[in-house]
C-alpha cells in the first residue's frame, strides 16, 4: 500500500475497532514505555485486548483493512524501531491474565506474567518451572520464543499452546509437538495471538521448588544489569560456547554507540540511557558482530526481535 492508501486504512480499522472497544483505543501510541529497553516509536493504533471478542472485532480490522497486527508482551525481549510499528499492535489485557490448576497442569493466560505463573505453580507444589521465575517475560512470549534460563526451555514443560487466529477467527489448539519449538523461537503462526498454555509439571517439595527459585532470582541479581534499561539477551549462544564469553574476549564490554552501550555486568547484554535511539542498539549490535567475527570467527546471531520501521541509515 501507499501512503495515502495506508492512511485510509488506518482510518477504517479505528472506526471498526473504536465502534466496539470505544476510547480503550489509542492511536499514536508511543510504545518505548512498554519495553524493558524504553526505546521505540508510535504505533499507528494500538489496543489491550481484554476478551475473545475484542480479538474478533481485531480479526474483523485486521482482514477488511490488510493492516498488520503485531503482538508484544512484556517487550523484554524486542527493539522497536525509531519509526514505530506500523499497523495494529496489541498487548494482551487483563482479561487474559489467569492461572487454573487441574492436577498437574496448569493453564495459564497469554498476559500472565511467568514469574507469577512460576510462583502459582509453586503454590501448589508443582515442579518443573523454577527456572521461570527468572524470566520477565509474558506466557505468551515466554512461548512464542521458547524462552529458557538455566539449562531448561519452555518446550520441555509446554503440553499445548492456545492460539487466536486472526484469519480464521477463532482459538485454535496447538498440541506442543506441532508447535516446532527451537532454540529460542517456535513455528507458530505469525497472524495468531497466543491467549494461552498448558504446562504439564510435576510433584516436587516446596522447600525444593522454593530453593530453586530463590536461586535463579539471585543469580538473576548478581548477574544481570537490572537498574538499567536492557532488552535481556541480545545474541544467542552458539553451539558449546556463551555468547557472553565471545563479546568479553573480544573487548567488548563497555562499547558504546550513542546511548547503547555493552553492560560491564553481563557482556550478552546492552543498557540504554535515556534518549537512546533504536539506530544506537543496532549500530552497536553489528560493531558487536563485526569484533566477534574478527575475533573468534563467530558470527553472533541477535536473540533480541527487531520490529517495526527501523532508521533507513542503519537497515
Amino acid at each position: 500500500m501507499n501512503p495515502r492508501e495506508v492512511r485510509g486504512a488506518v482510518e477504517r480499522a479505528a472506526e471498526i475497532l473504536r465502534a466496539s472497544v470505544g476510547d480503550r483505543l489509542r492511536p499514536g501510541f508511543v510504545l518505548a514505555p512498554l519495553t524493558t529497553l524504553r526505546i521505540g516509536g508510535p504505533a499507528d493504533l494500538f489496543l489491550e485486548p481484554q476478551s475473545e471478542e475484542d480479538l474478533r472485532t481485531v480479526a474483523r480490522a485486521h482482514r477488511e483493512t490488510a493492516l498488520p497486527v503485531t503482538t508484544i508482551g512484556k517487550g523484554s525481549n524486542v527493539l522497536i524501531g525509531d519509526g514505530g510499528i506500523r499497523g495494529i499492535v496489541l498487548r494482551l489485557g487483563k482479561g487474559f491474565r489467569f492461572a487454573a490448576r487441574d492436577g498437574n497442569r496448569l493453564t495459564g493466560g497469554g498476559s500472565m506474567p511467568l514469574p507469577a505463573l512460576a510462583g502459582v505453580a509453586l503454590s501448589h507444589a508443582l515442579a518443573g518451572l523454577e527456572f521461570g521465575v527468572a524470566i520477565p517475560a509474558t506466557l505468551g512470549g515466554a512461548v512464542r520464543m521458547n524462552a529458557g534460563a538455566h539449562g531448561h526451555e519452555m518446550q520441555e514443560v509446554i503440553e499445548r499452546i492456545d492460539v487466536f487466529d486472526l484469519e480464521a477467527s477463532t482459538v485454535v489448539p496447538v498440541p506442543a509437538a506441532e508447535a516446532g519449538f527451537a532454540y529460542r523461537t517456535a513455528e507458530l503462526p505469525v497472524s495468531g495471538v497466543i491467549v494461552g498454555a498448558v504446562a504439564r509439571l510435576g510433584s516436587g517439595d516446596p522447600t525444593q521448588i522454593r530453593a530453586h527459585m530463590d536461586e535463579a532470582r539471585d543469580w538473576r541479581r548478581r548477574t544481570q544489569p537490572l537498574a538499567e534499561p536492557n532488552c535481556g539477551s541480545v545474541f544467542k549462544n552458539p553451539p558449546g560456547d556463551h555468547a557472553a564469553r565471545l563479546v568479553e574476549e573480544a573487548g567488548g564490554k563497555g562499547v558504546k554507540v550513542g546511548g547503547a552501550s555493552v553492560s560491564r555486568k553481563h557482556a550478552n547484554f546492552i543498557v540504554a540511557e535515556p534518549g537512546t535511539r533504536a539506530r544506537d542498539v543496532l549500530e552497536l549490535i553489528r560493531s558487536i558482530q563485526d569484533l566477534v567475527a574478527a575475533h573468534s570467527g563467530v558470527t553472533l546471531e541477535t536473540e533480541v526481535h527487531r520490529v517495526g520501521d527501523l532508521d533507513p541509515a542503519t537497515g
